[in-house]
């Protein structure tokens, strides 16, 4: 048995199909296919079900599966602990945190970071999904959400204060009433069920939906065009031209934000010293 061939399965038992899987490993999907062949004959048994809808792990399939999570959780933890033992201030350092937080709060961040430490390569990842520490996708990762995984050191970074915004003059008169009239911009319907969009929904029950997205930049730019109001990060609502504050006579609910590593980098300089500096200028 080839071990490489062992990521080439894992890959394929885990999107499905050979296109998906190639697209997840950077390989071709002849490759792709060629490889799991490889491994079945080097095995001796079919490890995939080939169905209309994809591919589907056979009973000896299944059983290679949970072997080779174990070999990939070990090879893994081996990669953090030799990261974590290496002493210098330079390499690369992955955070992953939301579009806007990485704007608006990360980068002044990362800018007096890089000052401080030239040789240390900083990557940043900014959208919705949620990073997996354990297998090295991210080293630092902020984000709504408690980490409640064992091997993760985390806690709460800051709590986020948010605000409803609009263009100069032009809702204010509405969004005293019910909200007859008025047009929102709010999160994507996937995000459908964010404390703001309950707030909102609940102080101007007669309001429509004007836009949706994901992403919280997008909403203040469509905000700051006039297409309607939002309830935006104040960090984020507060620095954006061309949208003002409004007082509904209850402000939208807060967000924590929560940082976390995993507990087998924690000796790790680099990464030390980035959690130190977000705490510092943050929390």
């Amino acid at each position: 048995m080839d071990w490489s061939d062992l990521p080439i399965f894992l890959a394929i038992a885990r999107e499905g199909t050979l296109g998906a899987a190639a697209r997840k490993v950077g390989q071709t999907q002849p490759t792709m296919g060629r490889r799991l062949r490889a491994l079945e004959e080097a095995t001796g048994a079919t490890l995939f079900q080939r169905t209309k809808d994809g591919f589907v792990l056979t009973d000896e399939g299944e059983t290679l599966y949970a072997h080779a999570v174990r070999m990939e959780e070990e090879a893994y933890a081996l990669r953090r602990e030799l990261s974590a033992s290496d002493g210098g201030l330079d390499g690369m350092l992955r955070l992953s945190c939301s579009d806007w937080f990485g704007v608006s709060l990360l980068s002044p961040v990362i800018a007096d970071y890089k000052r401080q430490h030239p040789n240390v390569v900083v990557e940043l990842l900014t959208d919705p999904r949620l990073y997996s520490l354990s297998r090295r996708e991210a080293d630092l990762v902020m984000r709504i959400t408690p980490f409640d995984e064992p091997e993760v050191i985390s806690r709460r970074l800051m709590s986020i204060s948010y605000g409803v915004y609009a263009t100069p003059g032009r809702w204010q008169v509405v969004t005293a009433g019910d909200g007859t009239g008025c047009p929102l911009v709010v999160m994507d319907t996937a995000f459908g069920g964010m404390p703001d969009v309950a707030w909102i929904e609940r102080m101007l029950p007669n309001a429509t939906i004007a836009a949706r997205s994901n992403n919280r930049e997008v909403q203040a730019r469509l905000c700051a065009l006039g297409t309607g109001i939002a309830v935006l990060p104040r960090p984020l609502g507060d620095v954006t031209p061309g949208i003002e504050l409004l007082d509904l006579g209850e402000a939208p609910p807060s967000r924590d934000t929560w940082i976390g590593y995993h507990r087998d980098l924690k000796r790790l300089p680099r990464l030390r010293a980035m959690v130190d500096l977000i705490v510092s200028q943050l929390a």
